[in-house]
């Protein structure tokens, strides 16, 4: 698997930058500890400005999470297609007091892309994973 690195994000952004990749469990370790699995997820991270002019990050993710449905504790395939625009934010302020629909993140000198793809990751997982039509109840 490749390895994501860190980024500049506001120099990212500025200078239009792309990274693309693929990430495994052993990069994504609160997944890991969430018992979720996964062989890859492939991203793509693309530095811009939004439509209102404010700096931006553009990430792209694809794959499959294995998730343990809730009901039987059996695995769960997730599918994952995440296509999110993160204004970068100056400061934590800016994102608390914020009132619109615009997702945010603070502006790093050393932002982790794993961390990044493995936020939004988990922000797309359902809150009680189950399986559609689950007929096998677990008793204990």
């Amino acid at each position: 698997m490749s390895q994501a690195g860190v980024i500049d994000s506001l120099h990212f952004a500025r200078a239009a930058l792309e990274q693309r990749g693929v990430l495994g469990l052993e990069q994504l370790q609160r997944l890991a500890k969430m018992q979720c699995s996964t062989e890859r997820l492939e991203y793509h991270l693309r530095g811009g400005r939004a439509s209102n002019g404010k700096r931006c990050l553009r990430l792209s993710v694809r794959g499959s999470v294995q998730a343990l449905c809730q009901r039987c504790l059996d695995p769960l395939p997730v599918p994952i297609a995440i296509d999110a625009e993160l204004q970068l934010a100056e400061n934590l302020r800016e994102i608390a007091e914020a009132d619109d629909e615009i997702d945010r993140v603070l502006a790093s000198r050393r932002m982790d892309v794993a961390q990044l793809v493995e936020d939004e990751v988990i922000l797309a997982l359902p809150m009680v994973p189950r399986h559609e039509g689950c007929v096998h109840h677990r008793v204990t």
